[in-house]
């Protein structure tokens, strides 16, 4: 048994008769002990094997309630398989579309088998039509439950996390039994968990590897209480977010930046001061890249007036190709910014500190980024740039070596390494070290190169955002003649004025003006979508080349 699987094992059979797992929240709140969660997974196990899963093979599972989730995880962990968890079906979906998709994931992670749950019952005719073989996670649980779990090694896979690219092409990166042990022991370390008194409240989705990893699997491994609600029941209304830290006094968290800001401003308009209490929260985790600081400063602000502390923001560095977290910040000490100068930033490929008490700090020449804390246990980082190994505030791309570290890919066209023969990964982040901590600039793809320069689209994005009508997290940079001489740039945003020709005008001037200001170049062209626009990874976050790929047309039309 990997030490993976033994851990949680024995976590059910001690502290998880009395820690759990609440769900069904706002409106139907239930909460199983982590041993009662693993007793339903016994059973998902043995209907798994009665259904012919062998040790090693690979389970996907289409399912959005937490409570089913859950037992079903673990239950093809302890049946010996391995995880994928579906991209999900909107409302918007063509399923028929999705179905081909979803065969194309089946074929290249060698699964035969989808487990399907609430709240997609309703599709299993459309697997019937594509003779996709399915069993549904309410008859797994009448099964005889599996006497004992089967042998698995630390190399076996335990989760193969879908990329956020197109279904259409998709990737899969392999997290091994030793990868998750590592990562999700290393973490419970850094962030110093108490396994009697933390309670973790999380909305994420468990298809993501945050949600999965970070706000499932780790509660449930070593056994801490978890409220979990689904992004659904936190888009509805996201106050619901801080009501369950205070019933429930949560102490961990995490987020990315929009929601933040979201219920920052949602927060600031509460009149009642004895509304929420936020004293107990100790970690509110952080891990876009970049981190927004304005959206962080909303959060603190509004929070403060309900006891939370600034204190408890905790910026993180993490990737799935790290099976989740790379680094965290210190404890307790908030956001910290690096302020440093732009030319030497930009020309150099060095982060110049900017000094407290200059001027210049308050400017549009100076790039602030978050600082995003050291390695975690069992992980080195290294920064590389086109000379070699890289020094304190030199940038380059970061790359990544330890327990924790991917050992590749599934692809459609077979499996590809993560790692050279020296054992590192090239991430792809662009980035520096300060003081032994980890700071990200951006993505190697997505730098924009002006006569020499290279322009981060974080710079131009948060200043298109800063413009009144700009939907706060809805602008995006992308490139223009990628890699020529006449690499451009244009800004493609959402704003409520779209379809007025006049205001659309008005404001692509100002985004125009804003940016040339933040950035010193004008952008090839402005874009104005209506809301909903702008393509989006599963997460949330914004893709900046199918951007450009989808509105180049509306793009050329507007320069």
């Amino acid at each position: 048994m990997s030490r993976f699987v033994e851990t949680m094992v024995t976590t059910a059979n001690a502290g998880g008769r009395q820690r759990g797992m609440v769900t069904g929240e706002p409106r139907e709140p239930v909460r199983r002990t982590w041993f009662e969660v693993h007793e339903r997974a016994r059973r998902v196990a043995g209907g798994l094997v009665e259904a012919g899963l062998r040790p090693g093979g690979a389970v996907a599972v289409l399912a959005g309630a937490p409570e089913l989730i859950a037992p079903t995880v673990q239950g093809v962990w302890l049946a010996g398989g391995s995880v994928t968890m579906l991209h999900q079906p909107t409302p918007r979906t063509d399923l028929a579309k999705w179905a081909e998709d979803t065969l194309r994931v089946l074929g290249m992670i060698g699964s035969s088998l989808v487990v399907l749950g609430e709240p997609f019952d309703g599709v299993g005719p459309v697997l019937d039509e594509h003779r996709i073989a399915y069993r549904t996670i309410t008859g797994l649980l009448e099964a005889e439950p599996l006497p004992e779990p089967v042998a698995t090694d630390e190399d076996a896979l335990a989760l193969l996390q879908l990329t956020s690219g197109s279904t259409a092409e998709p990737k899969a990166v392999k997290i091994t039994h030793g990868n998750l042990y590592s990562n999700v022991s290393a973490m419970v370390e850094r962030a110093e968990f108490d396994f009697d008194t933390d309670v973790m409240v999380s909305w994420l989705p468990l298809f993501h590897d945050m949600g999965m990893v970070g706000f499932l699997t780790v509660p449930m491994t070593f056994g801490v209480e978890l409220v979990k609600i689904t992004p659904v029941e936190f888009l509805s209304g996201p106050l619901v977010w801080p009501e369950l830290i205070s019933r429930y006094r949560g102490t961990t968290t995490a987020a990315p930046n929009f929601a933040y800001a979201i219920v920052g401003r949602r927060l600031a308009r509460v009149d009642d001061d004895d509304a929420y209490d936020l004293s107990t929260l100790r970690i509110a985790l952080n891990g876009a890249e970049p981190i927004d600081p304005t959206a962080v400063a909303s959060f603190t602000d509004a929070g403060a007036r309900f006891g939370m502390p600034a204190e408890c923001v905790f910026p993180a560095y993490g990737l799935a190709e790290a099976t989740l977290a790379v680094s965290f910040a210190p404890l307790f000490t908030g956001l910290t910014v690096d302020v440093v100068e732009a030319g030497p930033l930009e020309q150099g490929d060095k982060a110049v500190a900017v000094p407290e008490g200059d001027p210049r700090r308050d400017t549009d020449q100076v790039r602030r980024f978050a600082v995003l804390g050291r390695p975690l246990a069992g992980l080195e980082a290294r920064i590389l740039g086109e000379d070699g190994a890289r020094g304190e505030r030199e940038v380059g791309e970061i790359q990544l070596r330890g327990e924790a570290v991917s050992p590749g890919y599934l692809t459609v066209d077979g499996p590809l390494d993560t790692r050279d023969a020296d054992g590192w990964f090239p991430t792809g982040d662009i980035g520096y070290v300060v003081d032994g901590q980890l700071v990200i600039c951006g993505r190697k793809k997505d730098v924009i190169i002006l006569g020499g320069r290279n322009v981060y689209p974080t710079d131009i994005e948060r200043a298109a955002s800063s413009v009144s009508g700009v939907r706060a997290g809805n602008a995006v940079a992308v490139r223009i003649d990628a890699g020529t001489r006449r690499e451009r740039f244009a800004v493609v945003l959402e704003s409520t004025v779209a379809g007025d020709d006049d205001a659309e005008r008005v404001l692509a001037k100002e985004v125009a003006a804003r940016v040339r200001d933040a950035v010193d170049a004008r952008p090839y062209a402005v874009v104005v979508l209506p809301k909903g626009s702008l393509p989006k990874t599963p997460s949330g976050k914004v893709k900046r080349a199918a951007t450009a790929v989808q509105y180049r047309e509306q793009i050329d039309s507007r320069a």
